[in-house]
C-alpha cells in the first residue's frame, strides 16, 4: 500500500496540482491585498469616502461604531463589504485564470501550426501491389 502512495504521488499530474495549489494560494493573497488595499480606497473616494469592509448592518438592532466592535460584543452581523470584497476578489482572479488559459491556448495552437506546416517527408513512392501482381503475371508467363 505504501508503495502504491509513492507511486501515486511520483505521478507528474498529482506534483503539478500540488504546485498549483500553492501558487494559487500565494495568489489569492495577492489579489485580496490589492483589492483592500487599492481597489477599495478607490471606491470609497467616488462613494464619498465609504469603506466597504466596515459596511455591515447588525441583527440586534444596536449600534456598533465598527464590525469589529459588533463582532466582539457577539452581534449577529451582515458582513456586506466583506462579501462585495469577496466578489471583486473572485472576479479579479477569474480573469486572471481566463487571461492564462488564454495564453496557454494560443502557445498550443501556435505548437499545433508549426507541426502541420513542417513538411512531412513522404516515402519514396514504389510500385503498387497491382504493379508488383502484374509483374510476376509477366513473369510467369515467359
Amino acid at each position: 500500500m505504501i508503495k502504491e502512495f509513492k507511486d501515486f504521488i511520483a505521478k507528474g499530474n498529482v506534483m503539478d496540482m500540488a504546485v498549483g495549489i500553492i501558487i494559487g494560494a500565494a495568489f489569492t493573497a495577492i489579489v485580496s491585498s490589492m483589492v483592500a488595499d487599492l481597489i477599495n480606497p478607490i471606491i470609497g473616494i467616488f462613494m464619498g469616502g465609504l469603506d466597504l469592509t466596515g459596511w455591515f448592518y447588525a441583527l440586534d438592532g444596536g449600534s456598533y461604531a465598527s464590525l469589529a466592535a459588533a463582532e466582539e460584543a457577539g452581534a449577529g452581523v451582515f458582513a456586506i463589504g466583506r462579501f462585495l470584497m469577496a466578489i471583486i476578489n473572485f472576479l479579479i482572479i477569474a480573469f486572471v485564470v481566463f487571461m492564462l488559459v488564454k495564453m496557454v491556448n494560443r502557445a498550443k495552437d501556435a505548437a499545433s501550426k508549426e507541426e502541420e506546416a513542417a513538411p512531412v517527408e513522404e516515402a519514396p513512392k514504389g510500385p503498387s501491389e497491382l504493379d508488383i501482381l502484374m509483374e510476376i503475371r509477366d513473369a510467369l508467363k515467359k
